[in-house]
């Protein structure tokens, strides 16, 4: 437990428990919204924010919130009013955000390229302190979102035509979801990168998915395993001399890998004791017509 010496490491493992909380806390509504992808579009977007904050010597972490936000409600308008030519238009947008902060790290000066590295692909040296209380901020008001508003993000999550007619506010509703998305791609971009940031969002409610079908409990669940798999990810970084981006991608992958494996067992036994538990059935009633072929006389 040396490591907690570290100045460093406590940042870095604050900032592990924060992503762990808040990313599966928004993609639980992403997978439910079907826009698993989403949080990976926000991050290439995101990186113009980054290649602006270090060309204007601003906070690179707050300049890609900004930017992510207005990306994250340009998303929504495009999905509302896109049409058929929706896809193109997303694609111009994820692409333009990659090439815009690629652009922007070459102008600013020199010492940036290096930089952006840590913030592709995370690093644990260079969270600094500004970086925590931004990220505290920014938690904060992913966790207030996600718990408070739950049931409404659930409802419009599952079908807008019936949140709609209940009387939600649809639109609103959606735009928080995609705004809140962003604003979880910048809390992570520091431990987990921009390009794997999605991965945290989406695999930890996947594998708890495969444990529970309750939105509670999977909820939970997926949270658990973000906090467990970050911080894992976060001191195997230390003591391994590997990228903890990478790492935890790898551990939140290996959890969905065995909580599958564990889920199927499981489920077959479930089915059986359900299945024992039922009362038996009258014969009269399982009578099959002798006009209607049997499974056995179809070759079934």
């Amino acid at each position: 437990m040396e490591f907690l010496n570290y100045d460093f490491m406590q940042r870095a493992l604050l900032a592990a428990v924060l992503v762990g909380i808040t990313a599966p806390a928004v993609g639980i509504y992403l997978v439910q919204r079907r826009q698993a992808l989403m949080g990976d579009g926000i991050g290439h977007v995101a990186m113009t924010g980054v290649g602006l904050g270090f060309l204007l010597s601003w906070s690179p972490v707050w300049m890609a919130t900004l930017v992510s936000v207005l990306g994250a409600v340009l998303m929504e308008l495009i999905r509302w009013y896109g049409r058929t030519r929706g896809d193109i238009a997303l694609a111009m947008l994820f692409y333009g955000g990659m090439a815009g902060g690629v652009m922007f790290i070459n102008l600013a000066p020199a010492g940036s390229n290096a930089n952006l590295t840590s913030y592709l692909f995370g690093s644990l040296s260079t969270v600094s302190e500004s970086d925590v209380t931004a990220i505290c901020l920014l938690a904060a008001f992913v966790v207030l979102v996600t718990l408070g508003l739950r049931r409404q993000l659930f409802a419009v999550s599952q079908d807008e035509e019936f949140a709609r007619v209940t009387g939600l506010p649809v639109r609103a509703l959606n735009l928080l979801t995609a705004v809140t998305a962003a604003v979880t791609v910048t809390v992570a971009m520091r431990v987990v990168g921009l390009l794997l940031v999605s991965a945290l969002m989406v695999v930890p409610v996947a594998a708890a998915q495969q444990l529970s079908r309750s939105f509670a409990a999977t909820f939970a669940i997926a949270v658990a395993i973000g906090v467990a798999v970050t911080l894992g990810g976060t001191v195997t970084s230390y003591y391994q001399d590997v990228p903890p981006g990478a790492t935890i991608v790898l551990l939140t992958i290996g959890a969905f890998v065995v909580l599958t494996a564990l889920a199927a067992p499981l489920a077959r036994r479930r089915a059986r004791a359900a299945a024992a538990a039922r009362p038996p059935a009258d014969p009269a009633e399982c009578t099959i017509p002798a006009s209607r072929p049997t499974g056995d006389q179809i070759g079934v």
